[in-house]
């Protein structure tokens, strides 16, 4: 059985309407795929890791398959491996490491999903409150993380 990328019920509206179509023509993104990437990414940078009360009929869960024919799957991998601090999450022939990998990508992309939800509350145009956000966060000065410690490179003397 194919894994399945799942989204939340309570974000399946704002997942639709990201969807850039005949129908919705102030979307953003071309696939479901691509706004879950997003998402998880966004949830990463925001350190918002969000579990999934219910899960959404429609869209129903998006295959692992077709995050990997967008390479999406790199994005995954390393959403688990930052999140365990263990290489050994993304083994191809482990089954509950796969499910771990995928369960961390759709809590981040939950956690996404909602700061976009607050971002663009009220927004109209939704391509230009997502630009403007990332316009803004590429602005923003980057702040090293203290946390990294480059003496332990150093020989022992």
């Amino acid at each position: 059985m194919a894994i399945r990328i799942k989204i939340a019920q309570d974000k399946a509206n704002l997942v639709q309407s990201l969807i850039l179509n005949n129908d919705n023509p102030q979307g953003v993104f071309s696939t479901y795929a691509d706004v879950m990437a997003f998402a998880a990414a966004l949830g990463k940078k925001h350190k918002y890791r969000l579990p999934l009360d219910s899960i959404a009929k429609e869209p129903s869960p998006i295959s692992l398959d077709v995050f990997s024919s967008r390479g999406y799957d790199v994005l995954i991998k390393l959403l688990a491996i930052t999140e365990t601090k263990n290489p050994q999450i993304i083994s191809a022939y482990d089954v509950i490491a796969e499910e771990e990998r995928v369960t961390i990508f759709e809590e981040y992309a939950n956690g996404g999903l909602m700061k976009l939800q607050e971002h663009l509350r009220g927004s109209v145009d939704y391509s230009e409150r997502i630009l403007l956000m990332l316009s803004h966060q590429k602005n923003q000065p980057s702040i090293p993380d203290t946390n990294f410690d480059l003496t332990k490179f150093l020989p022992n003397i």
